[in-house]
């Protein structure tokens, strides 16, 4: 940033997380994401990145007030964009979000330019030659008991009781 940029004029690195409701249909999605594009683009942003929203489930249910009744979403189609815009366009993007029914949960920081996501592994997996041999578990052996007088039962109960 120059010194001389006045600080609403000032370009920052932003990202918007948000969770579309899951009643949304497949075919609309790039509909709803496209007005938030808009909104970004109408506000002088340029894209960087952006992640297509895909359907999954939440960690816990989120309830949300819709007019009379209470809604519950344990799943949503989660999506982000990565934008460089004026500072003043956080508050803007969160007020469009806050409005606009189709998106239930949403967050809007600031970050940087640079890929930060974590890279996924692939598991590692033991190499199994053709020729080694793959350890049988030991099969179940099946106890079988004897008949039990009732001598015995009550000769065993009332050790165990004196200990």
């Amino acid at each position: 940033m120059n010194e001389t940029d006045a600080p609403e004029t000032a370009l920052r690195i932003y990202e918007v997380g948000y969770h579309i409701t899951p009643d949304t249909k497949e075919e609309e999605l790039e509909k709803v994401v496209g007005t938030l594009r808009a909104e970004i683009e109408k506000a002088n942003g340029s894209f960087i990145a952006e992640g297509a929203p895909s359907l999954m489930k939440l960690a816990y249910p989120v309830y949300l007030r819709e007019g009379e009744k209470s809604v519950e979403y344990d799943r949503g189609y989660f999506g982000w964009i990565k934008f460089e815009a004026p500072i003043a366009i956080a508050q803007t993007i969160e007020a469009f979000l806050k409005h606009n029914k189709s998106f239930f949960r949403y967050i809007v920081f600031q970050t940087v330019r640079e890929d930060t996501r974590a890279k996924m592994k692939a598991p590692q997996l033991r190499e199994v030659k053709r020729t080694d041999v793959i350890k049988q578990i030991p099969k179940r052996i099946e106890e079988t008991s004897a008949p039990v007088s009732e001598e015995e039962l009550e000769k065993a109960l009332s050790d165990i009781t004196s200990e």
